[in-house]
């Protein structure tokens, strides 16, 4: 390579690292809504976290439960997740629970995504490594969030990132956890 085609190649590269920053100060907002839908029976939805232990969400009846598909190299995925640690905190002590399923990854890069955010998620993060979950909840990009009533009915959607703790979303659910 030419010293020409190189310093264009390292110019390039700086660049793009530098790039992120840039776009992410000029990120929209993150919505705070859902969509509501007619109540469908929601899929199965066995999967283990990242420690080996499985989850299964039919255990999960008569609790309202935030079902989020995410994946680590999914800009608005990274931007909710501190979001729904916040809902979770928000909602303790009442039947609510968050799971996080991870679309495509190993546990080891969720950890290390994990491991960088200020406060680490206490709530499920499981592994759809090979995506059949994500086939069966027909989900068509990331993130997308179901919210599932305490009948394990699919009561409401949303694609695309989300403040999960802004206060219109969780008078939402509270109003679900009322029913």
């Amino acid at each position: 390579m030419t010293p020409c085609k190189s310093l264009a190649a390292a110019t390039f590269l700086l660049g793009m690292l530098a790039m992120p920053a840039a776009v992410a100060a000029d990120l929209p907002p993150l919505a705070h809504t859902l969509t509501v839908q007619v109540p469908q029976a929601a899929p199965a939805l066995r999967l283990k976290d990242i420690d080996g232990t499985p989850h299964d969400l039919a255990q999960l009846r008569g609790k309202v439960v935030l079902v989020n598909f995410w994946a680590t190299w999914c800009p608005p995925c990274r931007r909710e997740m501190p979001s729904m640690q916040r809902l979770k905190t928000v909602l303790a002590g009442e039947a609510f629970e968050v799971w996080a399923v991870d679309v495509g990854e190993d546990a080891d890069t969720v950890l290390a995504f994990t491991s960088q955010l200020d406060l680490a998620p206490d709530f499920p993060l499981l592994l759809d490594t090979r995506s059949r979950a994500m086939q069966a909840w027909n989900v068509k990009g990331l993130p997308t969030t179901y919210l599932v009533d305490q009948q394990g009915r699919i009561v409401a959607t949303a694609v695309g990132g989300r403040e999960f703790d802004h206060p219109a979303l969780v008078a939402s659910i509270r109003a679900l956890l009322a029913k």
